[in-house]
């Protein structure tokens, strides 16, 4: 159907749709193409903002706040698209189209033993996140659900290369409840990766965790759970490498939508379409597959 006919509140549910699909790192390449062809720039606004904040929790969108890494996620979202940093105590608007934060307000927080623990938890992990990854980040967040006290631990790291055809992000998320003696870490790890040279092709990977800590101090709880982030982050990418590896040409070609043909050799479209009397714009060619594009920035 085409979009002349659609109802607007049709066409704010398709952009929206269209939008939150957005590949990690691609949301305004996403909503630029989109605008070419609604032609309404009130409706896009609008739409691109409410997009664009659900983007910024769901793939942990980083940021920086007086030289401190600011880390988006639901958890430290405060309503009316305002989200809330620890680190800085600011609440603010975040524009995800220009990249600017916007009606930033101070925002006083409970000075409490979680909150101490908090800031020795987060000294741990930044360790941890500077030895393991290129350009990574971290937080820690407080949470207080039915009177109980939880610290939520992200971690993201990405390189989004659009000029070479590929995005690739790394994040994970851990949560625990601050209890005196022993506590269950509850953990996530989630990766995404697209290339789009010639092909459409996304890979999602993650895993869930549980694992068990006990509780002596805070200094000892922070250093045992940046360890146990190190080794579950570690057993993960392992496990992803190997199975890279194991994943043949063959394998590939059964999970794409259409069969692609697996020459390793350059296809001179131009030549082809050329002798079909044909134009082509895009200059086409044949890409092959490569696990080091995926992790060579998780290694």
């Amino acid at each position: 159907m085409a979009l002349s006919v659609l109802s607007r509140k049709d066409k704010e549910r398709v952009i929206r749709r269209l939008l939150i699909q957005a590949p990690p790192g691609e949301f305004v390449n996403a909503f630029d193409d989109l605008c070419l062809l609604i032609r309404d720039e009130k409706l896009m606004h609008h739409q691109g903002e409410c997009a664009g904040h659900q983007h910024c929790q769901k793939y942990s969108v980083p940021l920086s706040i007086d030289g401190n890494p600011v880390l988006l996620s639901h958890h430290n979202v405060m309503g009316d698209f305002r989200f809330f940093d620890y680190q800085s105590k600011l609440s603010f608007k975040y524009d995800l189209l220009q990249n600017q934060l916007k009606d930033i307000q101070s925002h006083g927080i409970i000075r409490n033993e979680t909150e101490y623990l908090r800031v020795v938890v987060l000294c741990a992990l930044k360790l941890y996140v500077n030895d393991h990854y290129p350009k990574g980040n971290c937080n820690v967040l407080r949470k207080t659900v039915k009177s109980k006290e939880y610290l939520i631990a992200c971690i993201e790291d990405h390189n989004y290369e659009t000029g070479e055809c590929w995005n690739g992000l790394w994040k994970s998320k851990w949560i625990f409840q601050v209890n005196p003696f022993l506590t269950q870490v509850t953990g996530r790890i989630y990766v995404q990766a697209h290339f789009f040279r010639c092909v459409n092709l996304h890979i999602e990977i993650s895993k869930d965790l549980k694992e068990s800590l006990e509780i002596v101090n805070q200094a000892q709880l922070a250093l045992s759970f940046a360890r146990l982030v190190e080794e579950q982050e570690n057993k993960f990418q392992a496990a992803v490498l190997e199975e890279l590896q194991e994943l043949s040409n063959e394998a590939l070609r059964r999970i794409l939508r259409r069969d692609l043909p697996v020459t390793r050799t350059l296809i001179d479209w131009q030549r082809i379409l050329s002798d079909l009397n044909l134009v082509m714009y895009p200059k086409l060619g044949y890409v092959i597959y490569s696990r080091s594009v995926l992790c060579n920035w998780i290694i």
